[in-house]
């Protein structure tokens, strides 16, 4: 038979129920302890989008960038790749990773205004090929490329143009979420990498017009966010969406 320690009354209480205890009360803390500072997001009306002289592209197949990737190794090592994910109005908007193989993303002041964030992603390719592992697998000691994905402030204002022969794409996360048959694991990755952030909406006046998490009011279907050509060929064409995604064979490389 096992003996149980009596239970003891606080000298300062009346009620014989209350215990008497020698530790402290474990006190949670609020629910939205510990989380990251709260992202500003600016309108696209914000934000002037233009396009400049085409560009040739450096590789024009994947198999010739993976070439490209074999002649680095040999001379200099391991690939260092660092790529950048825009976020407005819970859009991500992507440069290099949704565009045509070798483009690039340029805007006035390139290197003014921009505030590069949080880590978001590291990913490495093992060896000469498509796929890249979020983790280093054990068994590799010499990865041919790492790439880093990094988490992008955009400024208040911005004039930002694109070589004519390129797009610069708008994609509502919704539509990269669990969608790797079309994007790839890298980009539908995406929308879980921002699920660690609160985003606050701004109108043109910085009036705050929406938060996240925010409430429950269904959204008109003509203000539903879709995937927009922002700047190139198609960027007039529709309303400004894409009908060019049907090309985008899928993976990232």
């Amino acid at each position: 038979m096992s003996i149980l320690p009596a239970r003891q009354r606080s000298p300062e209480s009346t009620d014989p129920l209350v215990p008497l205890t020698a530790y402290r009360p474990i006190i949670p803390k609020s629910f939205s302890a510990k989380q990251p500072p709260t992202i500003r997001l600016y309108p696209l009306s914000n934000y002037t989008f233009g396009t400049k002289e085409t560009q040739p592209e450096e590789d024009p197949s994947v198999l010739a960038r993976l070439k490209r990737l074999e002649e680095h190794y040999e001379q200099y090592g391991m690939r260092r790749t660092c790529e950048g994910v825009l976020v407005e109005g819970f859009k991500a908007r992507l440069n290099e990773r949704l565009a045509p193989v070798g483009s690039q993303f340029t805007g006035e002041g390139v290197n003014e205004d921009w505030e590069v964030g949080d880590t978001l992603a590291q990913w490495w390719r093992p060896n000469f090929e498509t796929f890249m592992y979020p983790f280093l697998p054990g068994h590799v000691t010499r990865p041919k490329e790492c790439k880093k994905l990094y988490f992008i402030q955009l400024p208040k204002k911005k004039v930002l143009s694109v070589p004519k022969n390129m797009k610069l794409l708008a994609v509502p996360l919704f539509e990269l979420y669990d969608n790797t048959a079309r994007y790839g694991p890298q980009l539908s990755a995406i929308p879980h990498l921002l699920s660690r952030y609160n985003f606050e909406f701004v109108d043109e006046n910085d009036n705050v017009v929406a938060v996240t998490p925010g409430d429950q009011t269904p959204t008109p279907l003509s203000d539903l966010p879709r995937t927009k050509v922002l700047a190139g060929d198609d960027a007039t064409n529709n309303d400004g969406q894409d009908t060019g995604m049907e090309d985008f064979g899928g993976g990232d490389i």
